[in-house]
C-alpha cells in the first residue's frame, strides 16, 4: 500500500466516523452525552481537513473550480425563494 492509498483509507475511516459522531449528536438524550458527541464530532471533522488539506497538498485530491455563472445562478434561485 502506497502513501496516496493509505491517506484514501484514513480519510473514509476519519468521514465514516464523521457520520457516526453526528448521528450520535443528534440523538443525545442528554446534554452531557450530547456534548460528548458534538466534541468528538468536531475533532473528527478537524482531523479530516487535515488529511484533505495533505492530500490536496500532493495532488491527491484534485478539486476544479466552480463556474462563476452556476454560482450565480445558484445564488439568484435561493435568494428569490426567500
Amino acid at each position: 500500500m502506497n502513501d496516496k492509498e493509505l491517506f484514501e483509507d484514513l480519510l473514509l475511516t476519519v468521514k465514516g466516523g464523521s457520520d457516526l459522531y453526528l448521528h450520535g449528536t443528534i440523538e443525545s438524550s442528554t446534554q452531557n452525552v450530547h456534548g460528548t458527541f458534538d466534541k468528538a464530532l468536531n475533532d473528527s471533522l478537524k482531523m479530516q481537513n487535515e488529511i484533505y488539506t495533505k492530500m490536496s497538498q500532493k495532488g491527491w485530491y484534485p478539486s476544479e473550480k466552480a463556474d462563476q455563472n452556476k454560482i450565480n445562478q445558484a445564488r439568484q434561485k435561493f435568494s428569490s425563494q426567500q
